[in-house]
């Protein structure tokens, strides 16, 4: 009988990695990659793509996204997903939202002119439409134009043709149309969707796995009480589980734990990567607690604005703070105690710090 160890928990998780790929495989086989818009040194889609594709680079995304099977979309956070995932998530049924009852009339004439364009900047929105600005999201201020460009990209009625400086770039999505007309089976999306996150974040606690499923109620706003039923079956009949240090871990059925190989050299994660992502899984299987500081006052921050977690073979060792500047990289590396920077330890470490010198080269440039 397997005994499930930490150690066996740290190596399974790195199957997320993999061998490095192109990167629509990458896409495939992750199924979604969590975007965020802070770039220290980079964003986080593109960290993540980074320890994943063959020579990838900072940006490659957004600048490959139009010919690649990729779609802007919200699971459990927002991200993107190949359309083999957008799939599941549609169609969304949504109630009256702010924008819809502030301005009555704004979703059918951005619908008419989405009809008539190959794609639509929010700025050309604006000047046709001449709204004035409502409140975003995130406690600030959108255009009204804007605000109606993402709540029918949520509804499945626009989808992101591509990004300029990073503004989003909408037009009508006709596939989400054929989706509303002849929807997957409901029970096969919701238990996909599961599958989807246990692998992508597996093995984890059943907890966390939980909360995953909660985040995605954004993705699935009107099914909320069906998702959390194919949690409980998914967790009691389909997932493989072991209890570890008294946590109950699980993961895909079809995995063979033993079999994980265990990476060497030295990493520098991502704070969105799947492989740090739930801290609760990363406190247990690394000893320490790791934190994203970025909305941390200053004066309140132990590990840094942007800290990237520093992986020596499969354990978290300690982080790092990069930033450019002039063009040089600059690294500020801490471990945790008890950890020593030997000679093989800087010798990987330098050389994972000239794979993000070559990864950052376009935004040194920018």
């Amino acid at each position: 009988m397997t005994e499930f160890s930490p150690a066996l928990l740290r190596a399974a998780a790195l199957r997320s990695l993999g061998a490095k790929s192109p990167i629509q495989d990458v896409l495939n086989r992750l199924g979604f990659v969590q975007a965020d818009p802070i770039r220290a040194p980079a964003r986080a889609q593109d960290l993540t793509l980074m320890q994943r594709v063959k020579g990838y680079r900072a940006g490659d995304l957004e600048r490959l996204y139009p010919q690649l099977d990729a779609e802007e979309d919200m699971i459990p956070n927002y991200g993107f997903v190949p359309r083999h995932v957008q799939a599941l998530l549609h169609p969304r049924e949504v109630g009256p939202t702010r924008i819809e009852r502030e301005h009555p009339q704004i979703l059918d004439e951005v619908r008419a002119l989405l009809e008539g364009r190959p794609e639509v900047h929010p700025k050309e929105l604006t000047a046709l439409l001449g709204r004035g600005r409502v409140g975003n999201a995130w406690g600030g201020q959108s255009s009204a134009s804007t605000r109606a460009l993402d709540t029918l990209h949520y509804r499945g009625e626009a989808r992101v043709t591509r990004r300029e400086k990073g503004v989003r770039l909408y037009a009508r999505a006709p596939h989400l149309q054929a989706l509303r007309d002849h929807p997957l089976p409901e029970a096969k999306r919701l238990s996909r969707t599961i599958h989807l996150l246990a692998e992508l974040y597996g093995p984890l606690p059943e907890a966390s796995l939980g909360y995953l499923t909660s985040l995605s109620r954004f993705g699935f706003p009107h099914l909320h009480t069906q998702l959390r039923a194919a949690f409980r079956q998914a967790v009691r009949e389909e997932l493989h589980s072991a209890r570890v240090d008294g946590v109950r871990y699980v993961w895909p059925a079809e995995w063979t734990l033993p079999d994980a190989p265990t990476p060497r050299g030295v990493r520098l994660i991502g704070p969105f990567d799947p492989l740090v992502w739930d801290r609760r899984r990363f406190a247990h299987l690394h000893g320490w607690t790791y934190r994203f500081e970025a909305y941390t006052p200053a004066p309140k921050r132990t590990l840094g604005y942007y800290a990237l977690p520093v992986f020596q073979a499969e354990k978290a060792v300690g982080w790092a703070n990069l930033r450019v500047e002039k063009g040089e990289l600059l690294a500020e590396v801490q471990l945790i105690p008890g950890v020593r920077r030997t000679a093989a330890f800087e010798k990987a470490l330098n050389a994972e710090l000239e794979r993000y010198r070559a990864f950052l080269a376009p935004v040194q440039g920018s």
